[in-house]
């Protein structure tokens, strides 16, 4: 049997943890939680044997064999190489670390050399087997490729970040368009799914990323397109809110104990 352990016990860690109640993830045993709020950690160690612990140092030494990070950028920056060179494969929610090259390359070093793995689940987005399949022939034969998302989303989830303007309640309006690198900098909680899109194509600095305000919209809408010499591939997928990111880590996990595995 499997362990694995849940960094972050908001609301999309609860989603793993009643995936685990329910049986949904069989082969596998939790055995820590940790949050920066005791209480939350304890909450998700109801019903298991699992320990709420009080850093992610104590995470790390229990060398679960994965940890689900379900918190932030900062805090998968601050334990993930630590964790892939203890033993412990990771599988974040927080994608948009790896649009820095710096942290992205020595978490790759981590891995390589410990025999451990980063999972990237994938989110509110979908079709990274095909866009990995069309950058790769892309790359082999020397043609040029093309890679980017576009988001739909409504004004109030822009609030709090340099996006946002009281006009956008009234007029639907393009408000960012650049690189997914340029984009995480600037929307650092609402664009990981973008970094996860550009990784499994043409990087971050090279996948452009498009945000569409639109009153009244609830929810995301991301399509993404990638696209070179006679293929090109289309994934558009829409959510009300973020609960598909957290069932994307629960359907991982099961793919990977399965005796039938999905690529």
């Amino acid at each position: 049997m499997e362990t694995f352990a849940i960094a972050g016990c908001g609301h999309l860690g609860s989603i793993v943890y009643k995936a685990y109640i329910k049986g949904l993830l069989p082969g596998y045993k939790l055995v820590a939680t940790y949050s920066m709020k005791t209480e939350d950690a304890k909450a998700l160690t109801e019903g298991t044997d699992a320990k709420a612990l009080s850093s992610m140092e104590e995470v790390i030494a229990i060398k679960p064999d994965y940890i689900v990070e379900t918190a932030s950028i900062a805090l998968l920056k601050e334990f993930a190489i630590k964790a892939l060179e203890n033993g412990s494969s990771i599988i974040p929610l927080s994608i948009g670390a790896f649009a820095d090259n710096a942290f992205k390359e020595a978490a790759l070093k981590a891995a390589e050399e410990s025999n451990t793995k980063i999972y990237i689940p994938s989110g509110a987005v979908g079709g990274f087997d095909v866009l990995k399949t069309i950058s790769l022939i892309a790359e082999v034969n020397g043609w040029d490729i093309k890679a980017g998302i576009h988001t739909h989303k409504g004004p109030n989830s822009l609030k709090n970040t340099p996006l946002y303007s009281d006009r956008l309640q009234d007029k639907e309006e393009a408000v960012f368009s650049g690189s997914t690198k340029e984009a995480i900098a600037l929307l650092p909680t609402k664009v990981n799914v973008a970094v996860a899109s550009a990784l499994a194509t043409t990087g971050p600095k090279n996948a452009k990323a498009e945000i569409t305000s639109v009153p009244g919209f609830i929810g995301d809408d991301h399509c993404i397109i990638v696209e070179t010499e006679g293929l090109k591939a289309t994934a558009d997928i829409y959510s009300a809110n973020s609960d598909i990111a957290a069932w994307s880590v629960v359907a991982l996990l099961r793919n990977l104990s399965s005796p039938m595995t999905f690529f």
